[in-house]
């Protein structure tokens, strides 16, 4: 399948966001998360459609004037098509179902689910089901359209879309990427039976489906087996690529004006040793035991006093969802019991910003001495690459042994057990005490790895396991590299 032909994407999140400006002309922005700049190069190189969920008002009047011409961040144009759900039904497939049910399963936080016994029936059926079959339905449309483009499917959020598009349209060439950790079969046991089966077997439609990792894809293999009998076809059609970043985007961004006066205000009040974390306020990203990671480093290190500070950069995440409210409760008691406990007049050992400010994290990137990124699990985590690629101290990463992207970095990292407080106060010892020499050549490893696999290399290798699975027929079925 050559780069360049026509291609229908479908995800919950639309690659761009719009709202009224003061003058009541509609504007439009970025849209939000990794996911718009990760398949970036999937725009930039093919014929375009995507389908997704209007997400306000602004976006459902605009599903009802139908698909439009937009640009990406690069100037490629694409059509984007918006799907107005019914408000309840959104509500219950977002809200209920996908966060934080399918994101609490999937990433081992079931334990902090404040209604873990809550019969999911209802929601499932009239809010994860039917707004699945809604956007199904618009990826139909486009098929009948455009019926040689292939139908890339987005995460965990439109798992019963392959099955449902497969049913429409048999001949119909679908892939997957679950952008999230995959857990295996007694994790989806909390789960009932019918809901965990259905979802497999939506993914099981796919020609081609696509993990960030050989731990998440082995996952999914144990899954189909335990929970449908069929593990040989989930080993047939899966494959691990983990997803990259833009090293240019970031190149420039670092270079640019709004880093540049940001990190000039870090760097006037930085201490000695930063000490950094760059995240979303998220259970899953494990903010709590990491500053409790951080006052045990004070305990056990006496001589870092006043030398040493932890700037965690949080967005805030999910605020309508409960347990994530709770959560950034959490979160803001681990920092102040740190600063209770250490702090005194000259030196506060942990400075804690909730805030979207991108640029902010940009400059800090350039500015640490150590990053950690302790998630319990996640799929990949674009920080643990986006960071290094411009820090320019010889920073050293500190990493969860269950974020995706420690499959490909372990060699420039110092690993961590997420769940093991006193061993990441030991991880952030460590990473201190690193010699000049053995910083920089960290720091250069995972530099080039994340240079060599770029975003051209991901989405071209997602192409090419769906074709390889499922070639166009006739001529001209070959991916051209």
């Amino acid at each position: 399948m050559a780069r360049g032909g026509p291609l229908i994407i479908a995800s919950n999140r639309g690659p761009v966001g719009f709202r009224r400006g003061s003058a009541g002309a509609i504007e439009a922005s970025r849209g939000a998360g990794g996911l718009v700049t990760a398949l970036r190069a999937l725009v930039d190189g093919n014929d375009v459609t995507w389908v997704a969920s209007a997400m306000g008002e602004v976006e459902r009047e605009i599903a009802g004037s139908g698909r439009r011409t937009e640009e990406s961040a690069s100037g490629s144009a694409f059509s984007l098509r918006l799907v107005a759900h019914d408000a309840e039904v959104y509500r219950r497939f977002y809200g209920v179902i996908a966060n934080p049910v399918l994101w609490f399963v999937q990433h081992g936080l079931w334990d902090l689910k404040q209604d873990p016994g809550a019969d999911l029936g209802p929601a499932w059926r009239e809010g994860y089901v039917e707004a699945n079959r809604t956007l199904a339905a618009a990826v139909v449309e486009e098929l009948d359209r455009l019926p040689d483009a292939p139908v890339f499917v987005q995460d965990y959020h439109l798992y019963l879309v392959p099955a449902l598009v497969r049913a429409a349209r048999p001949e119909a060439r679908i892939a997957h990427f679950t952008h999230i950790p995959r857990v295996g079969p007694d994790a989806w046991a909390v789960l009932p039976r019918d809901i965990g089966a259905a979802i497999h077997e939506g993914l099981l439609a796919c020609d081609s489906v696509g993990f960030h990792t050989e731990q998440w894809r082995s996952a999914f293999v144990d899954c189909c087996g335990t929970l449908l009998g069929r593990g040989a076809d989930a080993e047939r059609v899966s494959h691990a690529n983990p997803i990259a970043v833009d090293a240019e985007e970031f190149d420039a961004l670092a270079a640019g004006d709004g880093v540049r006066e940001r990190r000039d205000a870090l760097a006037a009040g930085r201490p000695e040793i930063l000490v950094l974390r760059v995240d979303r306020a998220d259970p899953s990203k494990n903010a709590v035991r990491g500053f409790e990671a951080f006052g045990r480093l004070l305990e056990r290190a006496p001589a870092l006093h006043g030398r040493v500070g932890l700037l965690a950069l949080l967005d805030p995440s999910r605020e309508e969802i409960p347990e994530y409210v709770d959560y950034r409760a959490a979160i803001e008691r681990a920092a102040d019991e740190v600063n209770e406990r250490f702090a005194r007049p000259d030196w506060t050992p942990v400075s804690l910003v909730v805030r979207d400010d991108f640029l902010a994290s940009i400059a800090a990137y350039l500015e640490y001495d150590v990053l950690l990124v302790n998630p319990v699990m996640d799929g990949l985590n674009l920080v643990a690459k986006e960071a290094p690629l411009v820090n320019d101290r010889d920073g050293v990463l500190v990493l969860s042994r269950e974020a995706g992207a420690f499959e490909e970095l372990a060699e420039w990292v110092v690993p961590v057990d997420p769940l093991d407080v006193e061993g990441q106060a030991a991880a952030l010892e460590r990473a201190i005490g690193v010699a000049g020499a053995e910083r920089r050549s960290w720091l250069d490893g995972i530099r080039r790895h994340v240079r060599m696999h770029d975003m051209d290399a991901w989405a071209d290798r997602e192409l090419r396991e769906l074709d390889a699975r499922a070639p166009r027929q006739g001529a001209g079925a070959t991916m051209q590299p």
